[in-house]
């Protein structure tokens, strides 16, 4: 059975050091895919903005600076508020977003619960799908089998 874990917030887009708008949010881990987390912004377009990384990349962005070219994260203070930074980088521009250190912290906590660390390749279902792939088929039997008499001399010829 898939299990998915969402979470609606608020993020702040930064303009300036001066200045930053609101943007709402959605957080989602899904079970079938243990590895990513999926975040989608709202920012009043016609469609949302979707970006996907690596969950482990949250999970240690939540507690220290990690990750380098198109994700960045890192925990901070400002104004006496825990928050976390993302920076976020792609052909059409970059963003520097605020999240609330609790509400993210909260949500990756819930997510490792459903799918523990070092437990996601089980989720997968890799062994199965490799098992099946490598079970024999009826058919194999005709393969296997071969279909000319061999060359070497049978007893009295040559």
């Amino acid at each position: 059975m898939h299990s998915v874990v969402e979470r609606e917030l608020e993020l702040k887009l930064v303009l300036s050091p001066e200045r930053s708008i609101p943007v709402p949010a959605r957080l989602t881990y899904r079970t079938q895919d243990p590895y990513a987390v999926h975040i989608t912004f709202h920012i009043g377009s016609d469609a949302p903005v979707h970006w996907t990384f690596a969950r482990d990349l949250l999970v240690e962005g939540v507690f220290r600076p990690c990750g380098h070219g198109d994700v960045r994260i890192w925990p901070t203070r400002i104004n006496e508020c825990n928050i976390i930074c993302v920076a976020l980088t792609s052909p059409d521009g970059n963003a520097l977003l605020e999240v609330p250190s609790a509400a993210v912290s909260a949500w990756v906590e819930r997510t490792l619960r459903v799918v523990p660390p070092g437990t996601e390749t089980e989720r997968l279902g890799m062994d199965e799908g490799i098992a099946e792939l490598l079970a024999p088929l009826p058919a194999d039997d005709l393969w296997m089998s071969d279909p000319w008499p061999s060359d070497e001399a049978q007893d009295g010829e040559q």
